[in-house]
């Protein structure tokens, strides 16, 4: 029994020792330090992952210099590149030629050794220089086109114009010549309207009823026409009246009317009472 009992105590403590061995084995494990370029080639997978192309091509030119001859930098430097030929060939679909050119400068740059892999995109980009070019040629072209036209336009306008002002300068000198050939012929005379007279008699009578209806407006708009027909066919009055003190009036306002159209007309008046005749005026155009 004793036996039994010390048998077991010792392996109790055995095994004691061997749990307590192989925890400080893995403890010991555990707290193995971590190699700095398993972090540094994390950090560069991380910021392609991210798309940050140039902080991965700056921290794995930090990584040449501490682990050279490392053949992970290889492949670590193909990615970045074939990441930034990507990124050219975005650039380049969206138009972006100098974006483009960038990312190809920086692919070459990592991949100095295998230029067939960038050839594809370097040709595309040339490509799109050629084509830049030809449409910016073609452009200027036509813009060149355009303003030779608008040009020629103006010029014939101008040309069109300058003919047209010689024509009418033509014509104006060649009425002026014309004009100046015929032989100048003297204006007819306007001939005078008679209002109440007959121009062609030998005298011409003119009632005046609203004398003995003392009718003064319309005597005064009567001896209106009168002094018209007396100053344009140069004519003597005889004012025939019923009573002498009518003549004076009649004959006052015939003269001022007179010497109204001419101040130096000569006008001629010849009193005539006749009771038992109407009055009139008798107009008699002189001859010469």
């Amino acid at each position: 029994m004793k036996s039994f009992a010390s048998r077991y105590l010792a392996l109790f403590l055995v095994s004691l020792l061997t749990g307590a061995g192989s925890g400080v084995a893995l403890a010991a494990d555990d707290e193995l330090p971590v190699d700095d370029s398993v972090t540094a080639f994390r950090n560069i997978e991380q910021s392609l992952n991210n798309g940050q192309l140039q902080q991965a091509e700056s921290q794995l030119a930090n990584l040449k210099q501490r682990a050279a001859g490392d053949t992970r930098l290889e492949q670590y430097q193909r990615q970045i590149a074939e990441d930034y030929l990507q990124q050219g060939q975005k650039a380049l679909q969206k138009g972006d030629l100098n974006a483009a050119t960038a990312a190809l400068t920086h692919a070459r740059s990592l991949l100095p050794q295998a230029p067939a892999l960038t050839s594809g995109l370097d040709s595309a980009i040339s490509s799109a220089r050629a084509s830049e070019l030809t449409n910016a040629e073609n452009a200027r072209v036509a813009a060149q086109q355009a303003a030779t036209k608008e040009a020629a336009i103006k010029a014939e306008q101008v040309r069109q114009l300058k003919l047209a002002a010689e024509r009418q300068a033509a014509l104006k000198k060649a009425a002026a010549e014309q004009a100046a050939s015929l032989p100048v012929v003297a204006a007819a005379p306007v001939q005078p309207h008679a209002q109440l007279i007959k121009p062609d008699a030998a005298s011409s009578a003119i009632g005046m009823p609203m004398l003995d209806e003392e009718d003064r407006d319309a005597l005064r708009k009567l001896l209106d026409s009168v002094a018209s027909d007396v100053v344009n066919f140069n004519c003597a009055v005889s004012v025939e009246v019923r009573q002498g003190k009518d003549f004076p009036w009649v004959a006052a306002l015939l003269s001022a009317r007179v010497k109204k159209l001419n101040p130096n007309f000569n006008l001629q008046l010849q009193q005539v009472l006749n009771p038992q005749q109407a009055p009139q005026l008798v107009l008699t155009p002189k001859q010469g």
